[in-house]
């Protein structure tokens, strides 16, 4: 008899349903993930999932990964931000990271290694024999709170100049390096996604070898055969802050579409599910996120499907990618803050989940990896006005 094929990311996910339900509130209290929710991600094996299968994952493609994170963000804002956090971090370092990297970083962990932190380029590398020596300061590392490892994105410096890329700009290489190397200054007091141990950190002259640093920019995995290696770093990351939001808005659609069927509101004679202007607005909101979810999920599975057909990742793309991430982001928002509106004082009672949306939703928007400029870089590029952009 042929063995158990391993469930599948979604199933993992909604496994844990009632436990991350459960440990919201214990989460945003301890502004880390609870450490009960850490363990049952790598018991259940959906820490590791995303990862190469050398380093224990399943290499899932676009289509699997929305939905995962999606099911994560619906069930709590910060454990679908934990999703779209840790999970390809990890897979970035294990597919990335050379042989002699990642045999210290997971083979000598037995895989079980979580990572976290901010890829962005806000430290300088000092090349020395060896590796690197690296300082600079990183805000929100998202979920560096309960990472063995924490990445660090830096600009190397070679004989106190910057070595410059093909496209014109400074190369960009990340750092892996272990949480005991790293200074960390906190600083995660907001407003939402309080349970995502989202800490600031710095580094002060810290050496770096060779064999943990990858290019920022990378698109030729070392290992791994799931095509959305090939797209790198920047496009999984918008599949993320795009699943992420779907799920978020979701979950206020669900809640506020249960409470109407109880809730009155003062002056109203009737329930909210009875009243013309809230059933307007639900079919009205929830025809947006599913044409926003078709979006997504259409572009990234279409785009992904060329690729493994034997396409070229091309700048197009990546814009097309990111753009679908930002609009549906933008279109989540909305439906957020309808219901939020419409459940009236129900959201804004402390331990309602619709509370705790709308405050995830409007901190989880703030990340300027789904502002404006995304638009402006990638219509630059549909304009022909620029080649490409390292920015998408």
């Amino acid at each position: 008899m042929n063995a158990a094929l391993p469930a599948d990311g979604p199933t993992l996910a909604r496994a844990m349903s009632a436990l991350s339900r459960q440990f919201a509130s214990a989460s945003e209290q301890a502004r880390t993930l609870a450490p009960e929710l850490v363990g049952e991600l790598w018991s259940s094996g959906l820490m590791q999932w995303m990862n190469p299968r050398e380093a224990g994952g399943q290499e899932p493609s676009f289509r699997e990964m929305i939905d995962t994170w999606q099911e994560m963000a619906t069930q709590d804002g910060s454990f679908g931000w934990i999703g779209i956090a840790n999970l390809p971090s990890a897979a970035f370092a294990a597919a990335y990271l050379p042989e002699a990297g990642f045999a210290e970083v997971f083979g000598t962990h037995g895989n079980h290694v979580t990572l976290g932190g901010q890829f962005a380029p806000n430290g300088l590398g000092t090349r020395v024999e060896g590796g690197y020596r690296v300082s600079g300061a990183w805000n929100f590392g998202s979920g560096t709170g309960h990472s063995e490892y924490v990445v660090a994105g830096f600009i190397p410096m070679v004989d106190g100049q910057m070595p410059m890329a093909d496209n014109g700009l400074p190369e960009m290489f990340v750092a892996v390096l272990p949480r005991e190397e790293i200074t960390f200054t906190d600083g995660w007091h907001v407003q939402g996604l309080k349970g995502t141990g989202s800490y600031d950190y710095n580094l002060q002259e810290v050496f770096v070898p060779d064999h943990r640093v990858f290019p920022l920019f990378t698109r030729a995995p070392l290992r791994g055969e799931s095509v959305a290696y090939r797209f790198g770093i920047m496009p999984v990351t918008a599949a993320g802050h795009a699943a992420w939001a779907l799920g978020v808005a979701r979950s206020c659609l669900d809640d506020v579409r249960e409470l109407a069927q109880s809730k009155i509101r003062m002056g109203d004679m009737t329930t909210l599910a009875h009243k013309p202007t809230f059933q307007r607005g639900l079919a009205h909101h929830e025809g947006m996120w599913r044409a926003a979810r078709l979006l997504v999920t259409d572009t990234f599975g279409r785009l992904e499907d060329a690729v493994a057909a034997g396409a070229e990742v091309t700048p197009a793309m990546r814009a097309e990618m990111r753009v679908a991430a930002t609009y549906a982001t933008e279109a989540c928002r909305e439906v957020v803050q309808w219901a939020h509106l419409s459940a009236g004082t129900t959201a804004i009672r402390e331990g309602s989940r619709l509370e705790r949306a709308f405050r995830d939703m409007y901190t989880g928007t703030q990340h300027a990896f789904i502002s404006e400029k995304t638009y402006i870089d990638a219509a630059q590029v549909m304009l022909g006005v620029a080649a490409d952009s390292p920015a998408l």
